[in-house]
């Protein structure tokens, strides 16, 4: 059961609900390249199939981070309030709501307008939050925080 099926109030619906993009994933992806690279030019000398097998154990660990903070990252927006919540047993969640909501700020690189992933922060009256890093379709996401 997701962590914001869990809190919800009597009455309050989720509206929207975000995710880390996918592009999380390309460190381990560009380790495991270069595994294959060097297994493939490596050929008989073991030094390097030695860094090969280096560079696909750490790809296969920054595969499986990567994995479990998309995982154990929840990122809503209900009729109420808006709500984050990151990790497993060491959780951390901040939570405002919509009433003290100012506004949403969104910060893309160019990669990140073509791909479709960017930078959150949400600002509200007398506090705010650090950046939400890396979040899938940002726009929409300050889309229906603001909508109301």
């Amino acid at each position: 059961m997701r962590y914001i099926e869990r809190i919800l109030q009597p009455g309050e619906t989720v509206t929207y609900s975000g995710k880390i993009h996918w592009v999380i994933y390309l460190p381990a992806l560009a380790l495991w390249a270069a595994a294959v690279a060097a297994f493939v030019a490596g050929g008989s000398f073991p030094a390097i199939l030695a860094v090969a097998a280096l560079c696909a154990v750490i790809g296969f660990g920054a595969f499986f981070r990567a994995w479990f903070k998309r995982w154990t990252t929840e990122i809503d927006v209900t009729d109420r309030r808006v709500v984050y919540k990151r990790g497993f047993i060491k959780r951390h969640t901040i939570e405002m709501n919509m009433d003290k909501v100012e506004s949403v700020d969104v910060d893309q690189s160019i990669l990140g307008r073509l791909l479709n992933y960017g930078d959150i922060t949400v600002h509200g009256t007398g506090e705010g939050w650090e950046p939400l890093c890396g979040i899938g379709a940002p726009l929409d996401f300050r889309n229906h925080v603001t909508a109301r």
